[in-house]
């Protein structure tokens, strides 16, 4: 019992030992973090300073050579002499004026009327001022357009027959019969409507030798340059074609009515 006694005791004791190593180990860590801690801290006041001794050392130097500069690169202020402006008249003429009768008058260039302007390859008609309406010159203009026009619609016509006389054939396909009708049965329809534009035409010639061609013939007023230009064939100023629109628009309402 006594032998079990001391062994428990030389534990005892072991144990005691090994905390006690422990805490010295403890303290010992400790106080070596806190030198270290010190030293870094000491490092960085000591840098601090340093870095503030070098700022007021560039401060200082800079005010030093800003201020000889200044001192250095100040401009002597010059007499400045303000030279009066010598006026054009003054100026001195390096050429002798051209008398009027030398000049060369310049013509201004005129301009070619496009395509789009064109009416049936003729220009416009530009009346001058004070000219009267329907001169010699305005019905010869509208003479030459009228008779550009009919020889165009007639070379059509030519073309329409000849074309139907040599392309026509007894086609074995029914369809290609039928295309070949549908397409004679439009030029004839075109035809129909151009030879009663060529009616019209030959009225217009007509009223220019009798000296009535570009007034209305409901009003009598004139019919305007424009609108000739526009259709040559017009019998009629625009507000008189106006009301015979609107007088058939109402006539033909009131016959759907009745049907």
């Amino acid at each position: 019992m006594a032998k079990k006694k001391a062994k428990k005791k030389a534990a005892k004791k072991k144990v005691a030992k090994k905390k006690a190593a422990k805490k010295k180990a403890k303290k010992k860590a400790k106080k070596k973090a806190k030198k270290k801690a010190k030293k870094k801290a000491a490092k960085k006041k000591a840098k601090k300073k340093v870095a503030k001794k070098k700022v007021a050392k560039k401060k200082e130097s800079d005010k030093g050579t800003s201020l000889e500069d200044k001192a250095t690169d100040q401009p002597r202020k010059k007499n400045l002499v303000i030279k009066p402006i010598q006026n054009r008249t003054e100026r001195p003429k390096l050429h002798k004026p051209l008398n009027p009768a030398d000049q060369i008058p310049i013509r201004p260039r005129k301009r070619k009327p496009s395509n789009d302007l064109m009416i049936h390859g003729i220009a416009p008609y530009k009346s001058s001022k004070g000219e009267e309406y329907m001169s010699v010159e305005q019905l010869k203009h509208f003479e030459i357009i009228l008779t550009s026009w009919k020889n165009e619609l007639m070379k059509e016509v030519n073309r329409t027959v000849n074309h139907m006389q040599d392309d026509a054939s007894n086609f074995p396909d029914p369809t290609d019969r039928a295309t070949q009708e549908s397409e004679f049965g439009l030029e004839l329809r075109t035809r129909d409507r151009e030879r009663k534009l060529l009616k019209k035409i030959h009225q217009a010639l007509t009223r220019i030798e009798d000296g009535t061609y570009g007034y209305c013939e409901e009003t009598g007023e004139e019919i305007g340059l424009k609108r000739l230009e526009a259709r040559p064939v017009a019998t009629l100023s625009l507000e008189a074609q106006e009301r015979r629109e609107l007088a058939e628009r109402q006539f033909s309402d009131q016959d759907d009515r009745y049907r």
